[in-house]
């Protein structure tokens, strides 16, 4: 059994928003997930895509996703890479597609000289281990903020 990374296409994309809906129920927020397939289609396949997405698949059966988009360093002056979402189906956990799914996105990152792949995890998840198994390293010294719902759209009033 063999993994196969490739980017998404069009007909991914149910089995995409599948695995987003799979992932918000995992991290106890399925009430917080809204995509819809016209949302990510959109998403990916305009123009100008402002997001990415690397599906895993075994035996033609798509088992795991990776979606990511491009941020930007000051301090580094050049791109790199944020993981918003991973996930394996836990049919396919153990294959090797996760690790596959991180290592193409790695890839990327050296052939476009970008100098960070980062993501962010819930601190009780045990694909923790799995990170850190990579030689990612938790990054203590940030905190990460959003601001969203009423506090957003009371400071977008005040300007």
């Amino acid at each position: 059994m063999s993994v196969e990374i490739r980017p998404a296409v069009d007909e991914d994309v149910p089995a995409i928003v599948e695995m987003v809906f799979e992932l918000a129920e995992f991290e106890k927020a399925v009430e917080e997930c809204h995509l819809t397939p016209e949302q990510l289609r959109v998403a990916l396949f305009n123009p100008s895509p402002s997001v990415f997405c690397h599906v895993a698949r075994i035996d033609g059966q798509t088992v795991g996703m990776a979606l990511w988009f491009r941020t930007f360093s000051t301090w580094e002056g050049v791109h790199g890479v944020y993981l918003e979402d991973l996930y394996v189906r836990p049919i396919a956990r153990g294959t090797g597609a996760g690790k596959a799914l991180v290592a193409a996105l790695a890839r990327i990152c050296v052939e476009s000289g970008y100098p960070r792949l980062e993501w962010s995890v819930l601190d009780w998840n045990p694909a923790r281990a799995f990170y850190e198994a990579l030689g990612a390293r938790h990054k203590s010294d940030w905190l990460p903020y959003r601001l969203s719902g009423d506090a957003l759209s009371t400071l977008a009033a005040t300007a």
